[in-house]
């Protein structure tokens, strides 16, 4: 029995009056997906407990079956660094350092305008040789998204909290900088503040971005730090699905979770992360995965990183994009086969009203051939209202997609 999962990032959403009250998932034009729905199992996933914020890394880890309660390591940061092949130890704290656009005091972008990675990496070497040291170092990334490390942390406070930069676009910076939970992480927050200001410094007047500047970009004139951690241990995913498996993602966040709990992470050529991603590609790498393994996870960033952006236009194209290009050739592909069971399903709401992640239910469907299939006819937020798998945890979901395969 083979098992694809594919996951369309941010793509559930809300009603939306420019689309008739209808959410972008109820407009587009998806044979394929509403061919999973129709032919299979519907239901709705609450992939982020009630208590913990609604990230892709918590979403994801819930889907893929490991409790983020249990093996969350506090943030994205570790997990990006994973996949880096970055080494850490237990006592040190990574952080996402986003490279973003600050002007008169306001957060802009919070992207850079998706600044090139030959871009990013020049600003990062910027910024380690003023910062680095022997406990500091920042670290290159996929365009915007980039690392702090901070080694040998034990007198760094976990006791802050952050706020994710895509959050607070339009939003003056100053009143949404890192603040201490405790008294004990004041001294941490005060020195992560003091770095967030003083980049500008240095990034504000560096070549790039002039030279973005004069080509009408946004320049990337400052670093954002957020989703921090530590590592923590966690058993593998063949120990508990007794599957081998693969990842297909062009996030770093997404390829550290593989990494993390032992999957196959494969490297997509033409896979960006943004609206341009080599979608073929990744149908093609996902289904030679399958020669070899069980189970592939394939990730597309596309639809969210639309959402922040509050494109509705730009959403409904990724959405499309997604079933046109890559789960149209890997339905073509099976349609001859009868062992195989696919999913298609979001990991968490980004409304392209508040632009952010919620903890909302998210539809999901599983289709197999020759097995039941409920009244759903597509995939869609309401339609899955009324699927016969109602309303799940996201920890159950792998249970679900391989409750009639040989592995469960």
């Amino acid at each position: 029995m083979k098992y694809i999962v594919i996951v369309g990032d941010g793509m559930a959403d809300y009603r939306i009056r420019e689309l008739g009250d209808k959410t972008p998932l109820e407009v587009a034009d998806k044979p394929n997906m509403d061919f999973i729905a129709s032919e299979g199992m519907n239901g709705l996933l609450r992939t982020i407990p009630e208590d913990m914020e609604p990230g892709s890394d918590i979403a994801n880890l819930s889907i893929l079956g490991y409790d983020p309660k249990h093996y969350y390591p506090g943030g994205r940061g570790p997990l990006e660094a994973i996949s880096a092949g970055i080494k850490l130890k237990d006592d040190d704290i990574v952080f996402r350092c986003n490279l973003i656009t600050e002007r008169d005091s306001i957060l802009i972008d919070y992207s850079a305008g998706h600044i090139s990675n030959k871009e990013a990496r020049d600003l990062v070497n910027a910024l380690n040789e003023k910062f680095a040291n022997e406990s500091i170092r920042f670290y290159p990334g996929v365009s915007y998204r980039n690392l702090l490390v901070i080694r040998n942390a034990k007198k760094f406070s976990m006791e802050i909290k952050c706020t994710p930069p895509h959050d607070i676009i339009g939003r003056d910076i100053r009143t949404n900088l890192i603040v201490p939970k405790h008294e004990n992480g004041k001294e941490t927050a005060e020195f992560l503040n003091n770095l967030i200001l003083k980049s500008k410094e240095v990034l504000e007047n560096h070549i790039v971005n002039i030279e973005r500047m004069n080509s009408g970009k946004n320049p990337a004139n400052m670093i954002w730090l957020w989703g921090f951690g530590r590592t923590v241990r966690i058993p593998k995913f063949r120990e508990k699905f007794n599957l081998d498996g693969s990842l297909i993602s062009a996030v770093t966040l997404l390829k550290g979770i593989g990494h993390y709990i032992g999957l196959n992470v494969i490297d997509v050529p033409g896979a960006t992360g943004y609206l341009d991603t080599n979608y073929e590609n990744k149908a093609r790498y996902a289904l030679k995965s399958l020669d070899d393994g069980d189970f592939v996870y394939v990730h597309v960033e596309a639809p969210d990183e639309a959402s922040h952006e509050g494109s509705i236009e730009k959403k409904i194209k990724a959405i499309e994009d997604l079933d046109r290009r890559l789960i149209s050739k890997i339905l073509n592909k099976l349609s001859n086969e009868s062992e195989f069971r696919i999913s298609i399903l979001t990991d968490h709401a980004t409304p392209i009203s508040i632009r952010t992640h919620t903890r909302d239910p998210v539809p999901f469907a599983i289709y197999a051939p020759m097995n039941n299939k409920d009244s759903v006819k597509r995939y869609d937020e309401n339609s899955a209202k009324n699927g016969t798998y109602g309303i799940r945890k996201g920890t159950e979901f792998m249970n679900l997609l391989l409750k009639n395969g040989r592995h469960i």
